[in-house]
C-alpha cells in the first residue's frame, strides 16, 4: 500500500481553490456567450410564428416572399379532425416539410386566414396562402391554387 500526504497551508489552499472557481466562472461565461449568440443566429432564420393582428400574419407571408392582399379575402373556423384520413395524412405532410405538425392538434378548433397572393410567379393568378390560426401563432398552413387542376405546397415555394 503507498500513501502519499501533501502539506499546504491555508493560504495555498486557499489560492488553488480560487484558481479553479475563475477558470470555471470563465468556462461559464464563454459556454453561455455561445449559446446567446446560436439563439440569435437560429432566431434570424426561425420564421415569426405571431399571428395576432393582421399585420403579423402578412409579416409571416412575407418571410417567404409572398405579397398578398392587404385583407384576408376568407376567416373561417376549422376543426383539426381527432382522425387523420388519406387526404389529412397528405396535408399533414406537407406541414411537416415545413416544421409543423397538426398531430399535436387533432381535435382543436382553428382559424384559417386566407389570403390572395400577387406575386405568384408566372403571373398566375387564383393563388391564395392560407394560415392555421390557434392562440394566436401560426401552427400550420399551404400556399395552393384555386383552379380546378390547381396545386398545394408549403409556404416556401418549390423549385
Amino acid at each position: 500500500m503507498f500513501v502519499c500526504s501533501m502539506k499546504m497551508s491555508r493560504i495555498k489552499i486557499f489560492a488553488v481553490f480560487a484558481v479553479v472557481l475563475i477558470a470555471a466562472l470563465i468556462g461559464i461565461g464563454v459556454l453561455v456567450s455561445s449559446r446567446g449568440e446560436a439563439n440569435t443566429s437560429a432566431s434570424a432564420q426561425t420564421p415569426k410564428l405571431l399571428a395576432e393582428t393582421n399585420e403579423q400574419r402578412i409579416d409571416f407571408l412575407k418571410q417567404f416572399g409572398w405579397e398578398v392582399s392587404a385583407e384576408p379575402v376568407e376567416v373561417v373556423e376549422v376543426v383539426i379532425p381527432t382522425e387523420f384520413d388519406q387526404t389529412y395524412e397528405k396535408y399533414n405532410i406537407i406541414q411537416k416539410k415545413q416544421g409543423f405538425d397538426l398531430e399535436d392538434y387533432k381535435g382543436k378548433r382553428v382559424k384559417r386566414w386566407t389570403y390572395e397572393i400577387t406575386n405568384y410567379p408566372d403571373g398566375k393568378t387564383g393563388v391564395r396562402a392560407n394560415l392555421l390560426v390557434l392562440d394566436d401563432k401560426i401552427i400550420g398552413g399551404d400556399i395552393s391554387s384555386v383552379e380546378l387542376d390547381g396545386f398545394m405546397h408549403g409556404f416556401q415555394l418549390e423549385e
